[in-house]
């Protein structure tokens, strides 16, 4: 007698495993997603290849995964198109399968085969799929899914480059004072990904776009919610501190109406944000080249400032120290600026 039904299934290959994920996304067409039964049916059979291909990425607690297969079904998810399906399917998806996604995801992405990311530069190809994963903040139930294989993606200039100069990028300045704290937070750590992961591109799209992007930051800077105006003060302080950066911290901090905007954050009720006010303020005060009109923003205002800065204070140790020497070098520098204005 033949007892070959209790033998352990063959192992699908890469290349089944692609198709079958392909075919089974491919399903859930506009007809099977009104059909309750239907509908069920199909998403299992989806969370059953979401399994597979998780086991095939990343072993299966017992083996290691065989990077030659990984590497293959990388390339067979490119060329069978899977990455369209498995980003414009996901709002269909249920919770398990959207974690298996999100796990393969960030394994797919940083997948090297011979010299190239393949996945990163399929993404490079289809520029659309990007556009699509930002506007899924809109979507509470798959936001954090789409944020975290945004982030993915911004890992590599070209994608990060691509975001920032399209449409999409703007709608971050919403996205981030979403109701949903946790959305909100998620598409913070996006933005701020995009603004810090790559120097030269940041910079090439600030130098291009200085006026529409501070317009739109200052609105950040001010706004009524405590976490916003914390975390966008913080960020800014690390973008315009770095070194490509510089020429645009230079014409930042010629500004009237950002140093305006930092004096207003100098009195905040929050003592971070006031001490992060402070090492932007700073700048506009020790800049040896500041305009006239700077000069006379802080001649008229020496006396509260000089009061606001003496009442901060750092906290204790070495930290301390230096913010009060810092701080007394700004005040007797604001003093110098009121003489030289009222000779």
């Amino acid at each position: 007698m033949s007892f070959s039904f209790f033998k352990p299934s063959r192992p699908k290959t890469p290349q089944e495993v692609a198709k079958a994920i392909n075919d089974s996304l491919s399903a859930l067409d506009t007809q099977t997603v009104v059909e309750v039964k239907a509908l069920e049916k199909a998403l299992e059979e989806v969370e059953k290849n979401f399994t597979t291909m998780k086991c095939l990425l990343s072993g299966d607690g017992e083996t290691e995964p065989n990077m030659d297969q990984v590497s293959q079904l990388a390339l067979e998810i490119c060329k069978e198109g899977v990455f369209d399906l498995l980003i414009h399917k996901l709002p269909i998806l249920g919770w398990e399968a959207r974690k298996d996604l999100v796990h393969c995801w960030s394994i797919l992405m940083k997948q090297k085969v011979e010299l190239t990311y393949c996945c990163a530069e399929y993404m490079e190809n289809h520029l659309e799929l990007l556009d699509f994963l930002v506007v899924c903040y809109d979507n509470k139930e798959i936001a954090l899914n789409c944020g975290s294989m945004l982030r993915d993606c911004i890992r590599f200039p070209a994608l990060a480059k691509y975001i920032l100069e399209s449409a999409s990028f703007e709608l971050f300045f919403k996205f981030v004072e979403l109701p949903n704290f946790d959305v909100a937070s998620d598409a913070f750590s996006t933005f701020k990904d995009l603004l810090t992961k790559h120097g030269t591109v940041v910079s090439e799209f600030l130098t291009a776009h200085y006026d529409e992007f501070f317009d739109l930051y200052e609105k950040l800077l001010t706004s009524p919610n405590y976490v916003t105006r914390r975390q966008s003060l913080k960020l800014l302080s690390e973008f315009l501190l770095e070194t490509p950066n510089s020429h645009i911290m230079k014409r930042y901090i010629l500004e009237v109406r950002y140093l305006k905007v930092m004096m207003t954050l100098l009195k905040d009720s929050s003592k971070n944000i006031q001490i992060s006010a402070f090492h932007i303020f700073k700048v506009f005060v020790a800049n040896p080249n500041k305009p006239r009109e700077v000069k006379l923003i802080l001649a008229k205002n020496h006396e509260k400032l000089t009061d606001l800065l003496q009442n901060l204070s750092a906290g204790k140790g070495d930290e301390d120290e230096q913010f009060e020497e810092e701080k007394e070098l700004i005040i007797k520098e604001i003093e110098g600026v009121y003489q030289l204005v009222n000779l």
